[in-house]
Parts: structure tokens; C-alpha cells; sequence
């Protein structure tokens, strides 16, 4: 029993790291210009970037996940997502990019604006650009500042998406529910979190070194 349910976890387990990975891959970048957008001085970019970071924070992600989900059929009578499991696969990812890039959003604006206004000064005295300033001086020193709030985010989306399953993603959690109804066991459900816990100390250590490693700036 034991061996089939250790089986059955990691096949949840795998959809876990594939939805873990592919948003931070797309959510990562994505965050970046969004967080430049929301500071720009143009308001038709900055105003519309602003209230999307307000409404994704501002609202759940369980919540984002049915409406992007479930959205595009009832108010256009189009799923745009196909069927089957790929289709909730893709519609979850969709909903996680989006609410971790405006998270990481406001974590790039913070760790910008940290960075002293004469430092952007400089540059422009010595002729770079706005690209070459944001490229060769800030985002250097903003890469050290952001890891912690990063690293925390990341812990975060690990255990998010569990929420995935809202939408019948079979990830790790719902491979361990189904155990409950076909077996009558609650044990594996506990078990999951193993998965979790070491998944996390993982990233924790790899974090650390990170910080380590950029411990040049101070």
C-alpha cells in the first residue's frame, strides 16, 4: 500500500513541479515590465497596470482560478482552453502567471525605488540611456535586495498550487484526496506533505546560496 501510494503521489507531485516551474518561468520576466509600466509617467500604461496589480491582490487566487477558468464560456460562450485535463492544466497556469507576475511586480517596484535617485542621475550625466541605467546600474543592485521577498513568494507557490485542484487539476493534493474516497484512508493526504516540506527545504538552501553568492554588493 505503501509503495502504491508513494506512486500515486509522485505522479500528483510531478503536475505540481510542472505548474511550479512554468510560472515562474513565464511570471518571473513578466513582472518586470509590469513593475516599470506601473512607474512609467505615461498614464494610459500606468493607470490600467495599477488597477490590474490591485484587483490580483486584492481578490483570491482560488478566486482568479474559476473566473479565468469558467469566465471566457459563460460570457462568451467560448472555451478557449479545449477539454480534457491539458485545457485545466493551461487555464490554471494562466491564472498563476498572471497573479505572480503582479506580486513580483510590486516586489521589482520596491526594490527599485530602493535604489538612491542620484544613482539614476549619474548615469544620465554620463550619457547612457534610461535602458543602459536600468540594465548596468539598478537592476544589479535590485537583484540582491529582491531575493528575500522573492524567495518567500516562491515558498508561497509551492503550496499554491495545491489550489489548482479547485479546477480538477490532478495535482499532488487531490492524488492524495482520492485516497480518502476510494480507500477510507486518511494517511496519504498527511503524507502529501512531505512532498512539500522537502520540496521547500530544497529551495530554502538554494536561496541561501544564492544570497551568499550576491553578498558582494554590501
Amino acid at each position: 500500500m505503501f509503495t502504491s501510494v508513494t506512486l500515486a503521489l509522485w505522479q500528483g507531485f510531478l503536475v505540481t513541479i510542472k505548474l511550479f516551474a512554468l510560472t515562474l518561468l513565464f511570471s518571473l520576466p513578466l513582472g518586470l515590465p509590469i513593475a516599470i509600466g506601473a512607474m512609467s509617467n505615461n498614464k494610459i500604461i500606468k493607470l490600467p497596470l495599477q488597477f490590474l496589480i490591485w484587483v490580483i491582490r486584492g481578490t483570491p487566487l482560488m478566486l482568479q482560478l474559476l473566473v479565468i477558468y469558467y469566465g471566457p464560456g459563460i460570457f462568451f460562450g467560448i472555451n478557449i482552453w479545449g477539454t480534457g485535463e491539458n485545457g485545466r492544466f493551461i487555464a490554471s497556469l494562466v491564472a498563476f502567471v498572471v497573479n505572480y507576475a503582479c506580486y513580483f511586480a510590486e516586489i521589482y517596484r520596491g526594490g527599485i525605488q530602493s535604489i538612491p535617485v542620484g544613482q539614476f542621475e549619474a548615469g544620465k550625466v554620463l550619457g547612457m540611456t534610461s535602458f543602459q541605467i536600468m540594465k548596468d546600474i539598478v537592476l544589479l543592485q535590485v537583484i540582491k535586495k529582491i531575493i528575500p521577498p522573492i524567495s518567500n513568494e516562491v515558498i508561497t507557490l509551492v503550496k499554491d498550487t495545491s489550489l489548482a485542484r479547485v479546477i480538477a487539476v490532478y495535482e499532488i493534493i487531490w492524488s492524495g484526496q482520492a485516497f480518502i474516497k476510494s480507500n477510507g484512508i486518511i494517511w496519504p493526504l498527511f503524507y502529501t506533505g512531505a512532498f512539500y516540506l522537502l520540496f521547500s527545504f530544497l529551495l530554502t538552501v538554494g536561496f541561501a546560496k544564492m544570497e551568499k553568492k550576491l553578498s558582494y554588493f554590501r
